[in-house]
C-alpha cells in the first residue's frame, strides 16, 4: 500500500505548533519544550514518505541531485541568519567571545554545531556562564543535516539489496521495500534508543547533542511513515488521538525537567504525542484537532517555521545582552516573538521562496553546487577575514615589551611609577579561552591513581631529581595557582600532582557538598594517605557572589587533619573574589576605569580573613594570603598593571597569576619554611 500523496495541512500546523512551543519555552520559561524532538520526527516522516514513494514507483533515487536540492533550499536562510548574527556580534558581544562565535559559525555552516557544543558541554572549564551563544540553536539543524545525508543512503542500500533478496526469496513479503525499510528503521530505533538511555544517564551533557542519541527519533518518524497507510482509526478515535497528542506535547516541557533528562526515554513523550497527532490525520470531524492545525494561521506559521526557528534564538539572546536582563517579561517576550516572526516571513518570502522557484540550478547538478558554494563563500570570506584580524591583534598584544604590562607587580609597595596607559591590556581578548593554568599531562608511573574517580589526575613534568612531592587538591580555584606553583616547582625540583574536580572545594564530608563531590574528596584524601607526599596544596577559604562574601571551607580542618597527623605539610591559600558579572567583558564594554569593573573590597572579601580562624588549630598547616596582590586601594579591579585579573566572573587568568610568581614564591617559602630545607 502506497502512502497518500496529498498535502498534509495538519502536519504543517503541527510543525507550526512545535516551533511556537520552542520559541515560547525559550523566551518565557527558559526551558526545553520537546518541540525540537517533534521537528526531528516530522522531518524524517516527510523524507521517508518521499523516498518510499520513489522506491515503490521504481524511480531512481538520484542521491547527489537530492542532496544538492536539499542544501540549496536550506543553506541560503542559514547564511542570512549567520551573517546577521555576526554583524550583531561585532556590535554587541564582547571581544573575548568573538572566537567562539566565529568557530560556531563555521560549525553551523558545515552542520557540525552539535558536536561543537558537545565538546564544550562535557568540559567544565569550557562553560561560559556569562551569556548564551547566539548560535546555540543550530545544534538541531546540524543533527538534521547529518541525517539528511545518512537516511538516503539507507534507502539506497535497501534499493540495491532488495532485488538480490527477491531472487533468493521470490515469494516472501519480507523482502518488499517497505518491509525491509521497516526492519532497518526498527533496528536503528532500538539500538539508538538503548544507547540514548545509557548515555543520558551517564553523560547527559554530551548525550543531548550527540547525533547517535537522536537517531531513534528520526527512525520513529520513518516507521510512522511506513506503517501509516495500514493504520485506519475511526473518526472518534482520530479525534481522541489528535487532542490527546496535542495536550501531551504542550504539557511535556511543563511537567518534565527535559533539559536534564533528554534525549533518553523521556523524549518518547513529545515524539509519541506528535505521532498520535499524525495518525489522527484528517479526522473528518468538526471536533478534530486537524481543524485547528489545518487553519490558515497555523499553516502560515508552518510555512515559515524553518526561518522562525533560525531567528527566534539570536533575537532573544541579543535582546537580553543589550538590555542586560536575564529574562524578558510578557510584553518584551511578545515583542521578541513578533520581531522573530517578521524576520522569518521576510526570509521565507525574499530568500527561500525565490531560490526554491529559481529553475536555473535545477537544470544541472553543477549549477546547484555553484549556488551552495556561493552561499558558503558569502559567509566564509568575512569569517576568514575576521579571524585573521583577531590573530593579528593577538600577535601585536603579545609582542608588547613586558615592562608595559607588570600585572600584580604594580600593586607591590616598592613599585615605582604607573603602568603605561597606552599599552594594550594582556592577554588579548581572543586568547581568554587559553587562560587556564597549564598542567603538563596525565599522571604516570606510581602517581597513577587506582580509584577510577581520580582518572583525571594530572602532574607536571617530573624533575630529574625530585626534592619534594606536592599534591594539589580541590577545584578550579586550586588549579589556577598552578600558573605560579608549576614554574616555582620546576625551579626547585618539586614534583606536583593535581587531583581536581570542578566546583568541589576540598574538605571533609559535608552536607553542603553534593554526593559526587564528597566521594571525590574521600578518594583524593585516600590517595594522599597512600602516597604520603611531602605537602598538600589547597584553597582554604570560600568566596561567594553575595554576602557573606567569604567563609571558611566546610569541613576544611577536619579534612586536612589526617594529613598533618601523618607528617604531611598542608598549604592553605586564601580564595579570590567572585562577581556577578564577567569581568573582562565588563572592561571590553565599559572600559577598565568603569566603577562597574572595579568592585569595592568590602563587597568582594571578608573584612577579616577566614584563614585567621585556622591559626594554631592544626600543626603543619601553613597559610598564604595573596589578596593584596589581587585587590588594592579598597577595590578589586578587573585590570591591574595592564593585565586582565580575571578570565570570567571568578577565575584568575594564567597571565595574571604568572605576574604574581615572585611574590607567590616568597610567601610560599616564608610560610612553610621550605627555603631553609
Amino acid at each position: 500500500m502506497k502512502p497518500a500523496r496529498s498535502f498534509r495541512p495538519e502536519v504543517q500546523g503541527l510543525r507550526a505548533l512545535a516551533v511556537l512551543m520552542v520559541a515560547a519555552y525559550h523566551i518565557w520559561l527558559g526551558r526545553v519544550s520537546g518541540g525540537v524532538d517533534v521537528f526531528l520526527l516530522i522531518s524524517a516522516f516527510l523524507l521517508t514518505l518521499s523516498f518510499t514513494r520513489k522506491l515503490e514507483d521504481g524511480k531512481p533515487l538520484k542521491l547527489l541531485r537530492h542532496w544538492l536540492h536539499v542544501f540549496k533550499r536550506l543553506l541560503p536562510a542559514v547564511v542570512v541568519v549567520l551573517l546577521a548574527v555576526l554583524t550583531a556580534t561585532w556590535a554587541f558581544i564582547p571581544q573575548s567571545r568573538w572566537p567562539d562565535v566565529l568557530a560556531e559559525a563555521w560549525a553551523s555552516l558545515f552542520y557540525r554545531q552539535n558536536w561543537q557544543l558537545a565538546e564544550s558541554a562535557v568540559d567544565y572549564y569550557a562553560q561560559d556562564h556569562s551569556g548564551a551563544s547566539p548560535l546555540q540553536h543550530f545544534w538541531s539543524l546540524s543533527v538534521q543535516g547529518q541525517v539528511f545525508i545518512l537516511w538516503p543512503l539507507v534507502f539506497a542500500a535497501v534499493a540495491a539489496l532488495q532485488p538480490l533478496l527477491r531472487r533468493w526469496f521470490p515469494r516472501s513479503r519480507a523482502v518488499s521495500h517497505r518491509a525491509m525499510l521497516t526492519a532497518v528503521f526498527a533496528l536503528v530505533f532500538v539500538v539508538s534508543l538503548a544507547y540514548s538511555i545509557e548515555q543520558t544517564a551517564s553523560n547527559q551533557e554530551f548525550a543531548y547533542f550527540d547525533t547517535r542519541t537522536r537517531l531513534w527519533e528520526f527512525a520513529l518518524g520513518s516507521l510512522l511513515a511506513l506503517v501509516l497507510p495500514y493504520l485506519r482509526p475511526g473518526r472518534i478515535l482520530r479525534v481522541v488521538l489528535g487532542w490527546t497528542g496535542i495536550a501531551a506535547m504542550l504539557a511535556c516541557g511543563l511537567l518534565l525537567t527535559v533539559d536534564r533528562s533528554f534525549p533518553g526515554f523521556v523524549a518518547l513523550w513529545p515524539t509519541l504525542a506528535a505521532a498520535a497527532v499524525i495518525v489522527a490525520g484528517q479526522s473528518g470531524s468538526r471536533f478534530g484537532v486537524d481543524r485547528l492545525l489545518g487553519s490558515r494561521p497555523l499553516v502560515a506559521v508552518g510555512n515559515n517555521s524553518y526561518a522562525l526557528y533560525l531567528w527566534h534564538w539570536p533575537v532573544l539572546v541579543f535582546f537580553l545582552l543589550v538590555t542586560e536582563t536575564s529574562a524578558p517579561n510578557l510584553l518584551q517576550g511578545l515583542g521578541i516573538m513578533a520581531v522573530s516572526l517578521a524576520l522569518a516571513v521576510a526570509t521565507t518570502r525574499f530568500v527561500e521562496q525565490p531560490l526554491r522557484r529559481w529553475e536555473w540550478p535545477d537544470v544541472r547538478s553543477w549549477r546547484a553546487a555553484v549556488v551552495i558554494a556561493s552561499c558558503g563563500a558569502l559567509l566564509a570570506l568575512p569569517v576568514t577575514a575576521w579571524q585573521g584580524a583577531i590573530a593579528a591583534e593577538g600577535a601585536a598584544i603579545a609582542e608588547q615589551p613586558r615592562e608595559l604590562t607588570p600585572g600584580a607587580a604594580a600593586l607591590a609597595p616598592e613599585y615605582a611609577g604607573q603602568p603605561t596607559p597606552e599599552a594594550m591590556i594582556i592577554p588579548a581578548p581572543a586568547a581568554m579561552n587559553d587562560e587556564w593554568a597549564d598542567i603538563d599531562g596525565l599522571c604516570t608511573g606510581d602517581n597513577v591513581p587506582t580509584d577510577p574517580l581520580l582518572q583525571g589526575c594530572l602532574q607536571n613534568e617530573e624533575p630529574e631529581t625530585v626534592t619534594k612531592e606536592i599534591v594539589v587538591l580541590g577545584d578550579s580555584h586550586a588549579q589556577q595557582y598552578m600558573a605560579a606553583l608549576g614554574p616555582i616547582a620546576k625551579a626547585h625540583g618539586w614534583e606536583v600532582v593535581t587531583l581536581l574536580k570542578g566546583s568541589c572545594r576540598f574538605g571533609a564530608e559535608s552536607a553542603e557538598r553534593n554526593d559526587e563531590c564528597n566521594e571525590f574528596n574521600k578518594a583524593s584524601a585516600a590517595y594522599v594517605m597512600e602516597h604520603k607526599p611531602d605537602a598538600v596544596f589547597t584553597v582554604a577559604s570560600l568566596t561567594h557572589v553575595s554576602a557573606p562574601f567569604e567563609t571558611e571551607v566546610p569541613g576544611y580542618l577536619e579534612g586536612i587533619k589526617p594529613f598533618t597527623d601523618a607528617g604531611i605539610d598542608v598549604v592553605g591559600i586564601r580564595d579570590n573574589p567572585r562577581f556577578t558579572i564577567n569581568m573582562p567583558e565588563c572592561v571590553q564594554k565599559k572600559g577598565a576605569e568603569s566603577p562597574d569593573c572595579n568592585a569595592p573590597l568590602e563587597e568582594s572579601l571578608a573584612a577579616s580573613s577566614p584563614l585567621d580562624d585556622y591559626v594554631g588549630k592544626v600543626d603543619r598547616l601553613h597559610l598564604m594570603d595573596m589578596s593584596d596582590f589581587i585587590c588594592g586601594q579598597g577595590t578589586c579591579p578587573a585590570v591591574v598593571g595592564n593585565v586582565y585579573v580575571y578570565k570570567d566572573d571568578n577565575h584568575l587568568t594564567k597571565t595574571y597569576v604568572q605576574s604574581m610568581i615572585p611574590m607567590f614564591e616568597e610567601r610560599l617559602l616564608a610560610a612553610t619554611g621550605w627555603a631553609g630545607r
